[in-house]
């Protein structure tokens, strides 16, 4: 496996944006369940935007590093991570909110964050170009158009009604009584789907397509808004 030094700089780019872009998802999931009024995720410490309270070992450092070793050497840039769950207990809710609710709200509140992240890094970006402060041959350019895709990627990722992703978590909520019995079936093909999901680039398109399409009009409304 041959890495040229240019890649290895990209491998380590992409693993701080994964560990930043972790740590606001999980951050996101924490506030929310703590709102709602479970102190679960407030008592441990997983309140807070330090990355280090969000970070698993495996997840966001080990096996992204490898993934990310591996994509340089294809000639790709990216891989695949996670943080450490956020755990929470829907029955501590205050009274006034649904189990069902809190479950919906609390779930969709990590993605919500990295598309907030990523909307944010596409305005910066684009105020910094058009205001002269970032030159268009700047490296800094091509590092934040791909925070701003990684966290497009990672809204739409966790979206798929996939458990146990958190999209999966919103549609098992909403699906009506008389039918969980077909969820709990689907439920053990799940895995697979999962695994497919992170390993066939044919899959991969399900999540990709949106992200794409998403980090391209962002960035298309904020230059038209600024130039």
């Amino acid at each position: 496996m041959s890495i040229t030094p240019e890649q290895l700089r990209w491998v380590f780019i992409y693993l701080i944006v994964l560990v930043v872009s972790v740590a606001l998802h999980e951050f996101g999931h924490a506030f929310v369940a703590d709102k709602l009024g479970d102190d679960t995720p407030r008592r441990q410490g997983r309140v807070t935007l330090n990355p280090l309270a969000h970070a698993d070992p495996i997840g966001t450092l080990a096996l992204p590093l490898i993934s990310g070793l591996l994509g340089a050497a294809a000639g790709r840039v990216g891989g695949f991570g996670w943080g450490r769950p956020v755990q929470w207990n829907p029955a501590r809710i205050r009274r006034g909110v649904s189990m069902t609710t809190a479950i919906i709200l609390v779930s969709i509140a990590g993605p919500l964050m990295n598309l907030l992240l990523g909307t944010l890094i596409a305005f910066a970006h684009v105020i910094l170009t058009t205001k002269g402060v970032l030159a268009y041959d700047s490296p800094m350019q091509a590092i934040l158009m791909f925070a701003a895709t990684t966290n497009f990627t990672l809204f739409f990722f966790n979206l798929v009604p996939v458990p146990p992703l958190d999209g999966g978590h919103v549609a098992q909520s909403l699906t009506p009584y008389k039918h969980r019995s077909k969820f709990d079936e689907y439920l053990r093909f799940s895995p697979f789907v999962f695994l497919a999901l992170i390993a066939i680039p044919q899959v991969q398109q399900v999540f990709l397509i949106p992200a794409r399409w998403c980090t391209q009009h962002v960035y298309q409304l904020f230059v038209s808004l600024f130039t």
